[in-house]
């Protein structure tokens, strides 16, 4: 519902706008549960590998990535990743998120068993962020991204947008 002091706002600042960047497939192991920690319930997803492509960059997701994932007492799973990429030129990026991941409880078992849920029904979401070397792609660590996700039994899926 709009506003008096959201009306008053240039348009630049009423929307956010977003180009594709990549889409991302990350292959996980089984996942690590390491629960009830002095903290919260802890879990961990080894990756060794995956893919993303796009039309500025695409590539391979190199092994030793790791996704910790905490539990929360809501119901709602919080990510912190960290994976590096090679594109297909051969340079080392590295690329860093946190997320988040929620929904109906009956949606969630079912994820966390690895059967089918239609994306649409919970709510995935994540902000990478870059390091890249000097060159190429180098614009990279100038970029704030957004992302969508799903998981599939493997891995989760991203559709990931760059915040321009």
């Amino acid at each position: 519902m709009p506003t008096p002091l959201f009306d008053d706002l240039p348009p630049a600042l009423q929307r956010v706008q977003t180009r594709p960047l990549f889409v991302l497939r990350l292959d996980v192991k089984p996942i690590v549960v390491v629960g009830e920690t002095p903290g919260p319930f802890r879990r961990v997803g080894i990756v060794p590998s995956g893919a993303f492509a796009g039309d500025r960059l695409s590539g391979a997701v190199l092994d030793g990535s790791s996704d910790w994932q905490t539990v929360r007492s809501d119901g709602s799973t919080t990510l912190d990743v960290r994976l590096v990429l090679r594109t297909d030129d051969g340079v080392a990026i590295l690329m860093s998120y946190r997320g988040i991941r929620h929904g109906p409880a009956d949606v969630i078992r079912r994820l966390d068993k690895g059967e089918a849920v239609d994306p649409a029904r919970y709510y995935f979401r994540i902000n990478p962020l870059f390091e890249a070397p000097t060159g190429r792609y180098e614009w990279l660590n100038r970029v704030l991204a957004v992302g969508m996700g799903h998981r599939f039994p493997d891995g989760p899926v991203y559709s990931v947008f760059e915040v321009l």
